[in-house]
């Protein structure tokens, strides 16, 4: 059993594994950079380390730092929550080297589904559903405009190293490929240092879905269902719900068998997310994160389960606390990510929070490290909190979601808090009958300047 757990993250997350690390009896250590002193995960830590300057890629980015502050704490084992290291198979092995446990997968696997080439081989390997498209790397625009009529236009050309939208550009005909294809790549080699790009076909309107799936490394695995993140702006979800409200049970046992197998073939260790492009009945593997969600707490709501202690549990060498058929959905979850960002045009908006209130009452959540006088750093991701709801049925989160908005105070800075109380009065979101395309083209439509 770990004595103390470290950590490497900040913010909301943070706040999230120490208190599932606490109800374990487990001490923890929060790391921090001097933009963060005053930070929540740091007051509610039972030991903090400071590991350096605001910029992230000196502080919470820095491995030498993280494994220092590991040794001088006497830290047992590193909790990365999402972002930042969580999917550096470096890091992974640079921790396993000093006799450190990494709370997640293996450095193989994390390398291999880092990559979406190699990500989409394998699975299709395994038998999961991909989306028709180039077998590898595609190194030229004739090739690409070969590969293009032989998929079908539209396309999407895709950094294979990519994530976060860039490094992504569709071209309807042949005419918009060298467009595609040369920007594509040339924000790849921007963004991730590699131009290398592969091309899918593009399905017009598709929803996007996720499947929770959770391996002990021995083989034995299951799946948790899945969430509808189709509410995009820019490739950024915005608002998850589970189960999918176009999601039938026969649908959901299917695919969800098949993403469980897959990853128990692979020995695949702790929580993973496999993500698909649906439309029409038919599903479409895009990548898996090998990491928590940010929207993690959907699952948990409609399962029953804590999915950090069981991450806890597993990196422990314990066998998982549940099995398939001990997974039963109970009810309706919806989360919405709260940013600091002004609207319409959603630019980033740091600053002091004069006042903030979270809002409670039977199924409502609020994941956040706001309190009253912090001041929010303006030197990483624009998220400030997480509102998550759960009802009986659908109707009943959506109603509880309005009410929870209605109670949420956060002054001193704009938030995208409004977004979600138009988003309510649309008839298509109370139906769930949208795609990932619907909320850009909603956008447009109602929130122009």
């Amino acid at each position: 059993m770990f004595d103390k757990i470290l950590v490497a993250n900040r913010g909301e997350i943070a706040l999230r594994v120490i208190r599932a690390a606490r109800e374990m009896g487990i001490g923890s250590v929060a790391v921090h950079s001097t933009a963060d002193s005053d930070a929540m995960h740091v007051r509610m830590a039972d030991e903090s380390v400071c590991i350096g300057p605001p910029s992230s890629s000196e502080s919470y980015l820095s491995i030498p730092s993280i494994i220092a502050a590991c040794e001088v704490t006497g830290a047992q084992a590193i909790h990365p929550g999402y972002g930042f290291l969580s999917e550096n198979a470096n890091f992974v092995q640079i921790v396993e080297d000093h006799d450190l446990t990494f709370i997640g997968p293996t450095a193989e696997h994390i390398r291999v589904m880092g990559d979406k080439i190699t990500a989409k081989d394998t699975m299709k390997n395994l038998g999961v559903p991909c989306v028709p498209g180039s077998d590898g790397g595609v190194p030229t625009l004739a090739e690409a405009k070969k590969l293009g009529q032989e998929i079908g236009y539209p396309v999407i050309v895709k950094a294979t190293a990519g994530g976060g939208g860039r490094g992504m550009k569709v071209a309807k005909n042949e005419g918009e490929m060298e467009h595609a294809f040369m920007t594509a790549r040339s924000e790849s080699k921007a963004a991730f240092g590699n131009d290398e790009v592969y091309i899918e076909k593009y399905l017009t309107t598709p929803r996007h879905i996720e499947i929770q799936v959770f391996g002990d490394g021995k083989g034995k695995a299951v799946h948790l269902g899945e969430r509808d993140c189709s509410l995009q702006r820019r490739h950024q979800k915005v608002f998850e719900e589970a189960p999918g409200p176009a999601i039938s049970a026969e649908e959901r046992a299917e695919i969800g068998k098949t993403c469980a197998d897959a990853v128990a073939r692979i020995n695949y260790t702790g929580a993973g997310t496999i993500e698909f492009l649906y439309e029409n009945g038919e599903f479409y593997f895009i990548e898996m994160n090998t990491r928590l969600q940010v929207e993690h707490p959907v699952t948990e709501a409609i399962f029953g389960v804590d999915l950090v202690r069981e991450q806890i549990r597993v990196a422990e060498g314990l066998p998982m606390s549940f099995t398939q058929d001990d997974l039963r959905i109970n009810g309706h979850a919806i989360e919405v990510r709260i940013n600091a960002e002004k609207l319409p045009e959603f630019a980033p908006r740091p600053g002091k929070i004069t006042h903030f209130h979270a809002p409670g009452g039977l199924g409502v959540r609020m994941d956040s490290a706001l309190y009253d006088g912090y001041s929010i750093p303006p030197y990483y991701d624009s998220l400030i909190g997480k509102l998550i709801v759960h009802g009986r049925d659908r109707e009943s989160a959506l109603t509880r979601l309005n009410r929870a908005l209605g109670e949420l105070i956060i002054d001193g800075v704009d938030t995208t808090v409004p977004l979600f109380h138009a988003l309510l009065q649309e008839p298509d979101i109370r139906r769930g009958e949208y795609n990932i395309h619907w909320l850009e083209k909603w956008l447009e439509d109602n929130l122009q300047d």
